[in-house]
């Protein structure tokens, strides 16, 4: 069972789920394939790419592990998000008592359609998540609870 499907409170119905975007991925699987490319040089250069082809599989473990235990969703009575698996970070703010939700998404963002979102809440809270898949739908789902 999920942090939110366990946090959720009585006659708290989960509208829109969200989760991080695949762009985690790229990274490490850049790395990986570097290194397996120096691995098929000849001479001294092996060792280095043994060294990335395990930064690289290093990288994909902790990418997978963020994939895996990073959850968001917009309720009908709040919004949830959470980060983290043994340093977990989680934001649950009333909808009531949010101003106003930003997303924010550079040119990649735009065409592989993720982006940061920032909540913020009454009394200056500013709660940031980045590489979100679907931010402007995430936002809508919030607006929407908000308008009615």
């Amino acid at each position: 069972m999920s942090y939110i499907d366990r946090n959720l409170l009585t006659n708290e119905q989960v509208l829109h789920r969200a989760h991080l975007s695949r762009v985690v991925f790229i990274s490490p699987s850049l790395l990986l394939l570097l290194g397996l490319a120096v691995l098929t040089l000849d001479g001294d250069v092996a060792a280095i790419g043994v060294i990335l082809l395990l930064a690289g599989l290093a990288g994909l473990l902790s990418a997978f592990i963020r994939y895996k235990t990073s959850e968001f969703a917009v309720t009908n009575k709040r919004v949830i998000m959470k980060v983290g698996l043994i340093r977990r970070t989680s934001v649950e703010i009333v909808l009531n008592k949010i101003e106003s939700i930003t997303v924010d998404q550079g040119i990649a963002g735009r065409v592989f359609n993720f982006g940061s979102i920032a909540v913020v809440g009454t009394g200056g809270t500013h709660d940031s998540f980045h590489r979100i898949a679907a931010p402007l739908r995430f936002r809508r789902a919030v607006q929407e609870q908000l308008a009615g």
